[in-house]
């Protein structure tokens, strides 16, 4: 596999051999997919929550009389089956969305992309990488 070596004026400057054990690979979409989800997956907080039927602010007295009124039974306004109710299987915060990918797997779907650029011609080697100055964001300690 050869890959482009541009200059700094991204002219073509060259070309470059390399590996077909990295950059010949078949594509494999379903490797490449889960490796994705898992990567967006462990990027995720988690830090959202909603309140079950004890945590939302309502009052402990029933809204109206269990007999004789017609209407269906009720004991509280915090139910889930009223508005502004809590809800039943809340989601909380600690809830862990981690995906585990084996090195193995994560070295091969990495691989199957890059193997996938080269040939689209859409991965190229930079040959001189200068910086000027840097901002002083940079320096920042935070």
């Amino acid at each position: 596999m050869e890959l482009k070596v541009i200059n700094e004026q991204g002219q073509e400057a060259a070309k470059l051999q390399a590996s077909d054990v990295l950059f010949g690979r078949d594509f494999n979409e379903a490797l490449v997919h889960q490796i994705v989800v898992a990567y967006q997956a462990n990027a995720r907080s988690g830090d959202r929550q909603q309140k079950d039927r004890s945590e939302v602010r309502h009052t402990t007295t029933k809204p109206w009389r269990q007999k004789g009124t017609g209407r269906a039974r009720a004991g509280s306004n915090g139910s889930p089956l009223w508005r502004g109710g809590g809800r039943i299987f809340p989601n909380s915060p600690e809830e862990n969305f981690s995906q585990k990918v084996n090195k193995k797997m994560f070295r091969a779907g990495m691989a199957a992309i890059l193997s996938e650029l080269a040939r689209q011609d859409r991965l190229v080697v930079v040959d001189d990488l200068t910086v000027d100055a840097l901002r002083p964001s940079c320096f920042r300690k935070s």
